[in-house]
C-alpha cells in the first residue's frame, strides 16, 4: 500500500469523496452530516492523503489543523473494494503520525452515532481515541459522535 499525499484533482478520488458525501447523507440527516467536499478539503489548513494498492484508490483521510497544538480527523473513507483489508487502519497511523511530527497535543474527531458507523468508532477505540463533548464548532447532536485522542 501507498499512502501519498493527494492534490485533489484525480477522477478517483473526485468519485470517491462524492461517495463518502452521498453515503453521509444517506445515514445522516443534512444537518448532522460535517463532511467537507472535495472544495472545502483544498483549504490551506487541510492535509489530505489517499491510499493505493495496485494502482487503484483504496481509501482517504485528512487532518486539520485546529489550533497549533490540535487537529481534527477529517474525510476518512475506504473504497468499497478494499474494506477490511487495513486500509483504514494504515491512513490512521499516518494522520496520528503527521499529527505527532506536527507536537500536536490532541487529535480529535468527529462520525455517526448510527449503527452504520460502529465499524469507525471501533476502528478509532482500538487506536486510543475516547469519548469526549463537541469540540470546535461543533453542537452536541443525538446524530453525532466526537472522540479525542491525547498524543
Amino acid at each position: 500500500m501507498e499512502i501519498k499525499l493527494d492534490d485533489l484533482q484525480g477522477q478517483a478520488i473526485t468519485r470517491l469523496l462524492q461517495d463518502h458525501l452521498d453515503d453521509m447523507h444517506s445515514h445522516s440527516p443534512a444537518e448532522s452530516v460535517h463532511a467537507l467536499d472535495i472544495e472545502k478539503l483544498r483549504a490551506s489548513d487541510i492535509t489530505f492523503w489517499s491510499a493505493w494498492i495496485n494502482r487503484s484508490l483504496a481509501g482517504c483521510g485528512a487532518l486539520k489543523a485546529l489550533s497549533p497544538h490540535e487537529g481534527e480527523i477529517k474525510s476518512m473513507k475506504t473504497s468499497p473494494g478494499f474494506l477490511r483489508k487495513g486500509v483504514a487502519s494504515a491512513l490512521l497511523k499516518n494522520i496520528l503520525s503527521e499529527a505527532e511530527r506536527r507536537q500536536y497535543k490532541t487529535v480529535y474527531l468527529e462520525t455517526g452515532s448510527m449503527d452504520h458507523f460502529k465499524p469507525a468508532c471501533e476502528l478509532y477505540e482500538r487506536f486510543g481515541f475516547e469519548p469526549c463533548p463537541p469540540f470546535g464548532n461543533y453542537q452536541e447532536d443525538p446524530n453525532s459522535l466526537f472522540f479525542s485522542k491525547s498524543l
